[in-house]
């Protein structure tokens, strides 16, 4: 260590800047941070079912728990807020909170806001919600059989988007070659597990009309018109911040925006601050993932090992919401084919 006491780290041809705070325990991360005055604290009921209709959700008694400020669903937070933006033309509806239906195992269905987070987690346990279970497709080519569980029904099959790219003349060169390879693979679900989860604090000002929300995604700007749009205020309405320092994200922290939103409506229907952090189980049941894929590669090869055509299918099942400002790239589409 320099005689000056700073720490000194090489990355690149530049200096670090940030190990001393870290390395002395004063990293300030989303859960550092100190909650705003009058803060209430969140808690989210979540769908244990994958594919299911909700009937009706009794929430009277969770209300009445001493300590409970509010208790929220899909349809109240609906009433301030839009669906959020979808990546390509569908006729979908991608809300915060589920409304009559939810679509993954995990999703939003009521959020509890309480003094503290223990009362909001014992609230969840009042609630109340009679589901209609509705058969689920885990295997992306199944999703796509014209006989599949529709997720989204005004959509009348599960295919979002399909994109096609031809060069040359690929069947020629299949047909003139002396081989035909092919290979199918399966790259399953995947999700990334960072040390700190997701977290939000969310104010609305009734006055200004304006939405100050803090959360751990490390790149606010580039979903600042989306959550601006779904909280259904101009942009120069809604400042995002980021804590200071992250604890990892690996891209996952990107999934976090949905809750900005419905935190955001969920503080103003309260007209209280709201705080909510992500539990490790909720991380793991209910935060994004990589796609489901499934590729098949077809090589036409001459007899010395030349490759002359190549054709591509790969289908992506991208679970139950193609969001922006997904698709970002290819990986985002079902199918995508060459």
């Amino acid at each position: 260590m320099p005689d000056d006491g700073a720490f000194r780290g090489i990355a690149g041809d530049g200096e670090r800047v940030e190990d001393a705070a870290l390395l002395t325990g004063r990293g300030q991360f989303f859960d550092d941070l100190a909650p705003p005055p009058g803060c209430l604290h969140a808690a989210i009921l979540r769908s244990p079912h994958a594919h299911a209709r909700i009937k009706a959700i009794d929430m009277a008694a969770a209300r009445a728990l001493p300590g409970v400020a509010a208790v929220y669903d899909g349809a109240a937070l609906a009433e301030v807020s839009a669906p959020l933006m979808v990546g390509v033309r569908l006729p979908i509806s991608c809300w915060a909170m589920a409304v009559d239906k939810v679509r993954y195992a995990g999703e939003p269905v009521a959020v509890v806001l309480a003094e503290s987070r223990y009362v909001a987690e014992d609230a969840l346990d009042l609630i109340e919600v009679d589901y209609e279970p509705l058969a689920p497709v885990i295997d992306p080519l199944a999703a796509l059989a014209p006989d599949a569980p529709v997720l989204h029904d005004e959509m009348g099959g599960n295919l979002g988007a399909e994109r096609r790219f031809r060069y040359g003349d690929p069947e020629g060169a299949f047909l003139a070659t002396a081989h035909r390879i092919g290979i199918e693979v399966r790259y399953p679900r995947n999700s990334c597990t960072p040390i700190e989860t997701y977290g939000v604090f969310a104010a609305y000002d009734p006055h200004e009309e304006r939405y100050d929300v803090t959360a751990n995604f490390q790149g606010p700007f580039s979903i600042h018109p989306v959550l601006a749009r779904a909280l259904k205020v101009p942009g120069n309405r809604l400042r995002l911040r980021t804590p200071p320092d992250s604890g990892g994200s690996f891209g996952v922290k990107q999934g976090v925006f949905p809750y900005i939103v419905l935190l955001g409506a969920a503080a103003r229907l309260a007209d209280r601050p709201v705080k909510w952090v992500e539990d490790r189980l909720e991380h793991l049941s209910a935060s994004v993932s990589a796609t489901n894929r499934v590729i098949r590669l077809d090589a036409a090869v001459e007899a010395d090992g030349r490759v002359m055509a190549l054709d591509w299918d790969q289908v992506e099942d991208v679970g139950a919401y193609l969001r922006a400002p997904e698709p970002a790239d290819r990986r985002s589409i079902s199918p995508w084919s060459g």
